[in-house]
């Protein structure tokens, strides 16, 4: 018992401080805003729920646009939209009574018939409320998804301004403004999109406002003698490193503040992106697509008010209640488990102790991205399954660690030999191939397919490493061609997913290191105690 507990509670502390650590505020710096000073425009759809643009198929009511309008007057005094479809050509008329204007976006694409019918709208809405829209922008991003020639967009754009009294511009990513300049013929203002987390090569947000500023003077002398305005701009608060460009609440705040301090000297007009979070675009965009909102889905959640100090993990103290807990569980089941066994007490609860410590540390990282990184059937069993092996395999090894018995080969429970003796060992063993199975698919997605993909580095590290514990203390007897053709493929994954993702992304190095630690107990680790040692 008193090792147990000469163990267990520096423990304890290293999870509560590491936690406490996660959840300091981060400094910001001074609010760019004016006292009472609103963002000048924002990017707005009334889209919401976890299905595809595409998909939408009901017009959105009346009631939510002046709701979600009410909320958006009391931060801004503009917004953006997309299209005119599905209700979205109620928004002028809702608008005007919160005192907003609009800048009126026409969704073109390869659908002639569509585009005929968003342009008719827009035309009819623009000079119906001349007083509240502002700005016809005549299709979004089309030619970077290749779906109209830059002479086919010219022509609408033409069309359109020959028909509206407002200004009329196309909103593209700054790269293809530069590819494609003749486009600029046809529109009075060159509106382009910089997205510095999107970039080819990723800017942290701590860089960002600066990248963006330097990227306006070099379309600004592209284009002499026209006006240009950022039509997107944002930080995503959620999801996915790309080497050293962080989502998070922080970075996003970072970030907004940033950017309006640097249009403010440079005198130049933005767009935000965006009003609300919209979850939709997670089906395209992984899951930072549903978190580039400064307001989250719910409609009224802002994410960071200006100038204050913004904390990237808000619940940090049930996070590092529920790591203590567990941690403590853990030593208890251990405990029970061991007694009576002669082992060495001091090495056995040091095993304990690092099974804990590391369960405790990253269980509550695992339950906060659980539904972040969860999108439909597939991703929401996917997580479970990840979170349910984080849960479940620090107790199981610690116990088998308490009893001295060695994780069985794959071939024993797969039937090639001898059976494994006792349930304990067998539940220790599909738990080990369980996790072999979704590691491998995880590392030969982000191997293969990654641009979308999310590191679950928490639930991983819980699941991987007791058995690397397990695996020095207790090593297995023999080890068959399915360990080791694992772990050489996690080896050859994690390589390249490294190279990758280059090492500014500590979410990957902290995967890749999971994942190179599950290789390493599969193929067995190089100094391990022997049987009978």
């Amino acid at each position: 018992m008193r090792f147990a507990l000469g163990f267990l509670v520096p423990v304890v502390a290293l999870i509560v401080t590491f936690w406490w650590w996660l959840g300091l505020p981060v400094a910001m710096p001074t609010s760019p805003l004016a006292a009472g000073e609103k963002l000048p425009c924002a990017s707005y759809a009334p889209f919401r729920t976890e299905t595809s643009f595409g998909e939408f198929t009901s017009p959105v009511r009346a009631a939510t646009i002046e709701a979600d309008l009410t909320t958006l007057s009391k931060m801004t005094s503009c917004v953006r939209t997309y299209s005119t479809g599905l209700g979205v050509d109620q928004v002028p008329e809702i608008a005007r009574r919160h005192g907003m204007t609009v800048l009126l976006g026409i969704w073109l694409g390869r659908n002639l018939a569509e585009n005929k019918r968003e342009v008719e709208a827009a035309v009819a809405l623009a000079n119906a409320h001349p007083d509240v829209v502002k700005m016809v922008i005549v299709g979004n991003e089309v030619l970077l998804r290749g779906e109209l020639s830059p002479e086919a967009l010219s022509a609408y754009i033409r069309d359109v301004k020959s028909r509206v009294k407002v200004p009329v511009t196309f909103a593209e990513v700054w790269e293809f403004w530069l590819r494609f300049r003749q486009v600029a013929e046809a529109v009075d203002i060159v509106t382009v999109h910089m997205l510095p987390y999107w970039e080819d090569i990723p800017i942290p947000a701590a860089d960002a406002a600066r990248h963006v500023d330097v990227i306006h003077d070099e379309v600004a002398k592209g284009f002499p003698g026209k006006d240009i305005m950022i039509g997107e701009v944002g930080w995503p608060s959620a999801g996915r490193m790309r080497e050293g460009a962080l989502p998070s609440p922080a970075s996003q705040a970072r970030f907004m503040q940033d950017m309006m301090a640097a249009a403010k000297r440079g005198n130049y007009r933005l767009n935000v992106i965006e009003a609300f979070d919209q979850p939709w675009k997670r089906q395209s965009e992984g899951t930072v697509g549903g978190h580039w909102g400064l307001i989250a889905a719910d409609g009224q959640s802002v994410k960071f008010n200006w100038g204050a100090p913004v904390s990237n993990h808000s619940w940090w103290r049930l996070q590092a209640a529920a790591g203590a807990a567990f941690a403590a569980l853990i030593f208890a089941l251990a405990y029970a488990a061991g007694r009576g066994n002669p082992g060495n007490r001091p090495a056995h609860w040091v095993g304990v102790a690092v099974i804990a410590l590391a369960a405790g540390l990253t269980i509550g990282w695992t339950i906060e991205n659980l539904p972040i990184e969860s999108l439909g059937a597939v991703g929401w069993a996917v997580s479970l399954y990840l979170a349910g092996l984080a849960i479940l395999c620090p107790p199981v090894a610690a116990i088998a660690l308490a009893r001295a018995m060695p994780r069985p080969a794959f071939a024993a429970l797969l039937g090639s030999a001898p059976p494994p003796d006792g349930r304990l060992a067998r539940v220790a063993g599909v738990l080990v191939m369980a996790l072999c199975v979704i590691a491998v698919a995880l590392a030969l997605g982000l191997a293969f397919d990654p641009r979308y993909r999310d590191f679950p580095f928490a639930p991983l590290t819980a699941a991987v490493i007791p058995w690397l514990v397990l695996g020095i203390r207790e090593p297995q007897s023999a080890r068959g061609v399915a360990e080791r053709l694992a772990a050489a493929v996690l080896l050859a994954c994690t390589m390249f997913i490294l190279w990758n993702e280059g090492v500014a992304n500590w979410q990957s190095l902290w995967l890749c290191a999971a994942f190179l630690a599950l290789s390493l107990t599969l193929s067995g680790v190089p100094g391990a105690r022997r049987q009978g040692s």
